[in-house]
């Protein structure tokens, strides 16, 4: 017997399935060509403290963005990462980082693409393990 979509999306693993996801007014949407990570993570930055993301962490190709209407773009300190959030309701949709260790390093080339799990349709992020990354004080 197959799990319902929830229940596959909440535990992750085995097949990849494309999933959806979109801000609050809906003006920018995601789809990812994969499942949901086994862990989701959260940083202890002050940025990503305030913002309240958890971040579901792919390469580049895996991820579309579907719709950007309201697409807005906030860069921080290096300059490294854009944040991307919807100008319209606020809501911080997608990054594009540097593939950063945990220990902060980075080959100079690699990068990874995060949706925020919070945005992910028909999925409870606040339900699923999360993997706290001390960005505070990284660097």
């Amino acid at each position: 017997m197959e799990l319902p979509r929830a229940l596959r999306l909440f535990y992750g693993g085995g097949e990849d399935m494309p999933f959806t996801g979109s801000c609050h007014c809906g003006r920018n949407a995601f789809e990812v060509d994969g499942d949901i990570p086994a862990e989701l993570t959260r940083c202890t930055c002050s940025f990503c403290a305030k913002r309240g993301q958890l971040y579901a962490y792919y390469t580049p190709d895996r991820v579309t963005i579907t719709r950007a209407d309201s697409d807005a773009t906030y860069r921080w300190q290096t300059k490294l990462v854009a944040h991307h959030f919807c100008s319209a309701c606020g809501c911080s949709v997608w990054t594009d980082s540097p593939a950063f260790e945990r220990d902060g390093s980075w080959d100079g080339t690699t990068r990874r693409v995060s949706v925020n799990a919070r945005l992910i349709d028909g999925f409870d992020a606040a339900e699923h393990p999360v993997t706290v990354i001390d960005g505070k004080n990284l660097w």
